[in-house]
């Protein structure tokens, strides 16, 4: 539900948070003690990333939750003093009166603009120990301050009652003000620079909340950068240094030249998110708006941007000429703007040289091996480059394996032109990956498996700092070796390389779900979605991510976001029907599922629901269909029917072969609630020991 920010009462009503939780996410350990131990007190709290609502931009979400609580609970540390969004989330709730409890974990020094609002608010230091000996003090100081603020407004719920803390000694527990009387004797003159500050928009609090999401802050942007002044209650503030990449228009003047427009329009989105300091809207997201006649001004809106990058490609065979502009889509002036006429082989200099020129137009700071990261992997051949282009193209709207098949033998022709291509290797892996978990039957599954990890392996021979590939290569790892151990360093890797690239959010996302980590990997899960906000497979990775978290409702909310904007791919329908019956609402489950074409996971919901409906021979029948169609391919998924049928033998026996064919869906049995009646069972045991999953 959608809170207007202030208005305190409908909050209220609505289940307001009781307590913002406000922490760098270097310290989300802590964070989250702290929430699990408020939340065992019935203390509401509101904790970023968990909380925001699939879809919503971190900044609004952010504000409404501080407007709606009572208090603010700020994890105070060295990593919280150097984060820019934490100053604005203490800023924002200190300009709302709300109070201020601070857990120091460190005595790192505090820098000015937290020095002028914390020197009047609680603390409680356990910088001289762990911090979880703090939390009992912790709780029952919030307790007392919601209980204060119950007596002030009646549309707040009865506070819980504050525990009565156990002695503390003054070195774990010691309310008090800072320390440094140097700071202190400096308060007046920082209140007049911080509101001098906050008059000229360096506070800017509409930026989104990306240090959740494991990405850097950005740096603070000049005058002349793309964010505007502070604007009014309402007015369009996205990101600094926030940009979206228009697919760029072929002007070849032949229809079935697109391929190229668009994947090269794609590269270069990819080499920008490579910049530490962008925040770049995603491919599938950046590229709805294609065709469609909007102006730039709606396109920032929607992917809330500052930037927009468009232009146009003309080819004639080995030449190519690229006009591109930058304009800032708050203001609506152009920033920079070139043209380009090129030998394809110098493609992957272009990317580079046009990255460059759009950083420095954005003001952020290039790394210094950008360029080099923006070429790893490429190649210098046109027409390996074509075939590449194609095979990412082809397929993108095909949901049969007739799109892997087509985008593999692309890849193919890419590397028999150019034996170095890395990228090449690395996009074959993950498309032989999906053909063999979707699409494949019989002895083509394990062919195609290793297929893949060659692919993948060499990809990395080629290219060791290719976040991608790294990522590829886990998925392979996982679900067609069951190698999780290896996955998970794989997926560790991937996304120290590539942080900002929404598909490797999104894959290993879904990954430590699958492993148990459910909380982590709905954190990445979310943070891709950020990225790549109009892309309903991102939701659908969401979708999977909240339903290993037992988090039904949210995933039902992320498969109605990837149905509203592709209402064509009805495996979302399943999604959503999956989680219905999660909650029991089997009658509703069965109306999701029964939307055709029926694939395996409408045939799997469809088999449960009717079986809990009393109707026995419908459920066999779906159970029949999916043998019929996939035989052993769907070992895992006859073993949750038989053990939602309450026929343990006969599930365990499909769970055992399951694991012995090697059946890509057992690697989300961790939290699997369909296989809940078996976790007893020494057999289901074995399977869990066998299977080695990372603790």
């Amino acid at each position: 539900m959608s809170v207007a920010v202030g208005d305190e009462q409908s909050a209220a009503r609505a289940g307001a948070p009781h307590v913002f939780i406000s922490y760098a996410s270097a310290d989300s350990s802590v964070a989250e003690a702290v929430c699990a131990a408020l939340e065992r007190e019935g203390v509401k709290c509101w904790l970023a990333p968990r909380d925001v609502i699939p879809g919503e931009f971190y900044g609004d979400a952010i504000v409404r939750a501080i407007d709606s609580a009572k208090a603010l609970v700020l994890v105070l540390s060295q990593n919280a003093t150097s984060s820019s969004h934490v100053l604005r989330e203490v800023e924002r709730a200190s300009s709302k009166r709300h109070p201020v409890i601070s857990l120091r974990i460190d005595l790192a020094p505090l820098p000015t603009g937290l020095e002028y609002f914390l020197n009047t608010s609680q603390w409680l230091d356990a910088s001289g120990g762990e911090p979880g000996n703090a939390l009992p003090t912790l709780v029952s100081a919030v307790c007392r301050v919601i209980a204060d603020a119950r007596v002030a407004d009646p549309w707040v719920a009865a506070a819980p009652a504050a525990p009565s803390p156990p002695p503390s000694p003054p070195a774990t527990a010691a309310a008090g003000r800072p320390r440094s009387s140097r700071a202190l004797a400096l308060a007046g003159l920082v209140a007049v620079a911080v509101l001098a500050a906050v008059a000229v928009g360096i506070w800017f609090f509409g930026a989104r909340h990306r240090d959740h999401g494991g990405a850097e802050p950005a740096a603070a942007a000049s005058a002349a950068a793309v964010s505007a002044p502070p604007a009014a209650p309402g007015a369009f503030s996205p990101p600094p240094h926030s940009i979206a990449v228009l697919p760029f228009v072929n002007m070849s003047g032949d229809p079935k030249q697109d391929y190229f427009s668009d994947g090269l329009s794609e590269e270069l989105l990819n080499s920008l998110t490579s910049v530490r300091d962008l925040q770049v809207a995603a491919r599938t997201s950046s590229f709805f708006f294609k065709g469609k006649e909007v102006d730039l001004s709606e396109v920032a809106h929607k992917l809330n941007v500052g930037a927009v990058l468009e232009g146009s490609v003309r080819k004639d065979g080995n030449h190519v000429r690229i006009t591109a502009q930058l304009i800032n889509a708050v203001t609506g002036f152009h920033l920079w703007s070139q043209t380009y006429d090129r030998d394809l082989k110098d493609v992957l200099k272009l990317q580079a040289e046009i990255a460059t020129a759009v950083t420095q137009a954005l003001q952020a700071t290039l790394l210094a091996n950008a360029a080099a990261t923006i070429e790893l992997g490429g190649t210098q051949n046109p027409q390996a480059f074509d075939a590449y282009l194609r095979g990412r193209n082809v397929g993108r709207d095909i949901y049969d394996r007739s799109g892997p098949l087509a985008a593999i033998a692309a890849y193919d022709e890419a590397i028999r032109l150019d034996p170095g291509f890395a990228k090449a290797y690395a996009s074959k892996a993950a498309a032989e990956t999906g053909f063999a978990e979707y699409y494949g039957v019989g002895p083509e599954i394990r062919e195609h498996f290793q297929s893949a990890r060659a692919a993948a392996e060499h990809s990395l021979q080629l290219a060791p700092q290719l976040g991608e590939a790294h990522a590829d290569y886990a998925g392979v790892l996982a679900r067609g070796f069951f190698d999780f151990h290896g996955a998970l360093a794989e997926y560790e890797r991937a996304l120290a390389l590539s942080p900002n690239d929404s598909t490797v959010l999104l894959s290993a996302g879904w990954f430590f779900a699958d492993i148990g980590r459910t909380e982590q990997g709905a954190s990445l899960a979310r943070r891709g979605v950020s990225l790549d906000q109009l892309n309903p497979r991102a939701y659908r990775a969401l979708a999977v991510t909240l339903d290993a978290a037992q988090q039904y409702r949210g995933a039902i909310e992320a498969a109605d976001r990837s149905l509203s904007i592709n209402p064509k791919d009805t495996r979302q329908d399943a999604l959503r029907g999956l989680a219905q019956l999660h909650l029991g609402d089997a009658e509703a489950a069965r109306k999701s599922c029964d939307t055709p074409p029926l694939d395996w996971e409408s045939r799997l919901c469809l088999a449960i629901a009717y079986d809990k409906l009393h109707r026995a021979a419908d459920a066999q029948a779906q159970m029949a269909a999916m043998m019929s169609e996939l035989g052993d391919a769907s070992s895992y998924q006859y073993a949750e029917i038989y053990a939602q049928w309450g026929d343990t033998p006969k599930a365990l026996d499909w769970l055992e072969k399951a694991y012995r064919v090697k059946d890509p869906g057992i690697t989300g049995f961790v939290g699997d609630a369909f296989l809940d009646p078996l976790r007893r069972e020494p057999r289901f045991q074995e399977v869990v020991r066998q299977l080695d999953f990372p603790k």
